[in-house]
């Protein structure tokens, strides 16, 4: 049991920090507020002049898959022989020992949700984790916590040569897998215990019936807004969870994403617009879109922006005009939420993981230093 002792605690859920201590128990949070009763035999830690923050949430990147300091062979997050590929897994490829996610635990962020990148029309499932340990199936939280599919210019460009070459072939072929997994998942079903009556197994479409059954959200890689549109739309006709990410041309179509009331990963807004459908980027765009009540995270896309600078894209947020709170929620809870595992991690309250930080000033500041690392509990270095 450990006391961390007379921080400023900014704990995601109330707007103003205070000052107060945080008890640890097995590697939960037992109890946090203003002069906590220590109990006897409890190790305290001195936290004075230090701020307390939630460990930081990484809603959407490819971390783990494409590697720190690599070439082409250590980049495993994309699949470029087949466009369709939901039966692939991301803890089948992601390396512990990348050096990548020792830099982000250094950086303050403790959950990782990272998976396929945005080449195939349905990529496979994300991982949700955090960043320490040597076997990914000890280190996940979620190891299936979405199927990624994408939309836009990436189908377009790398499956050319392969039935794809328009946006309206991206979402056909979208249309089409999901039509035959729910018929494969309707003939399941109605077979019940008799495996004479079963369809011929298909790995593909087995991998989509957590989707249909609406236990895992398609995870949409859309940046142009009639991108987003068209993954709004095929959500609905399948009646399946939706979560929208990078929606860089989101602030052109507010009202139609808050109708749609679906999480928004934005992200990544740093540096300048690469393709034309970049062509909109702004931190303008997750400060309006929070403005008008929308669940948004930001995201890094790491490795696009260093998994470790996700604190500093919250802080451009807030330049843009973000209010502080809301910026800190965008990097800690509702990323959490994003994922689906908010009931452990994003915010500092009883019963959820004992994942913190400690600074020496402000997270959003440049010269602010992550101080300490906390994970399940344990100080890590």
């Amino acid at each position: 049991m450990k006391l961390i002792r007379n921080g400023l605690i900014h704990d995601s859920v109330h707007a103003e920090p205070y000052v107060g201590d945080l008890l640890e128990e097995g590697g939960k949070i037992a109890a946090i507020g203003p002069k906590l009763d220590v109990p006897e035999g409890t190790e305290i830690i001195d936290a004075t002049g230090l701020e307390i923050y939630p460990g930081l949430v990484e809603a959407h990147g490819h971390i783990g898959l494409d590697g720190w300091a690599v070439g082409y062979e250590g980049k495993d997050y994309n699949e470029y022989n087949d466009p369709v590929t939901p039966h692939l897994r991301a803890i089948d490829g992601i390396n512990p020992f990348d050096e990548s996610l020792h830099d982000a635990m250094l950086g303050g962020v403790t959950t990782l949700c990272t998976g396929p990148g945005s080449s195939n029309v349905l990529g496979g499932t994300f991982a949700c984790f955090k960043p320490v340990g040597r076997c990914i199936d000890d280190m996940c939280l979620k190891p299936e916590a979405a199927m990624k599919c994408a939309f836009g210019e990436n189908p377009k460009r790398c499956y050319r040569e392969k039935g794809i070459s328009s946006r309206m072939s991206t979402a056909a072929k979208l249309r089409e897998t999901l039509f035959k997994a729910r018929e494969y998942m309707e003939k399941l079903d109605a077979a019940g215990d008799d495996p004479s009556k079963r369809p011929a197994f298909d790995l593909k479409l087995h991998a989509l019936i957590p989707v249909l059954r609406r236990e895992i959200p398609l995870k949409a890689h859309a940046h142009q807004a009639n991108d987003i549109l068209t993954a709004i739309r095929i959500a609905r006709e399948f009646d399946v969870k939706l979560t929208l990410e990078h929606v860089t041309e989101g602030a052109l179509i507010v009202d139609e994403l808050v109708k749609a009331d679906v999480p928004l990963a934005i992200g990544p807004t740093d540096g300048q617009p690469s393709k034309i459908e970049l062509q909109h980027k702004s931190w303008e765009t997750p400060v309006l879109l929070n403005a008008a009540g929308c669940q948004v995270s930001i995201i890094t896309d790491s490795p696009v922006t260093q998994q470790s600078h996700l604190r500093l894209c919250a802080a451009m947020a807030i330049a843009a005009g973000m209010p502080e709170f809301d910026a800190l929620k965008a990097i800690t809870i509702n990323p959490a939420r994003h994922i689906g595992v908010e009931d452990r991690v994003g915010s500092l309250e009883p019963c959820k993981d004992a994942d913190f930080i400690l600074t020496d000033g402000s997270l959003f500041a440049l010269a602010t230093r992550v101080v300490e690392t906390w994970i399940d509990g344990v100080r890590r270095d």
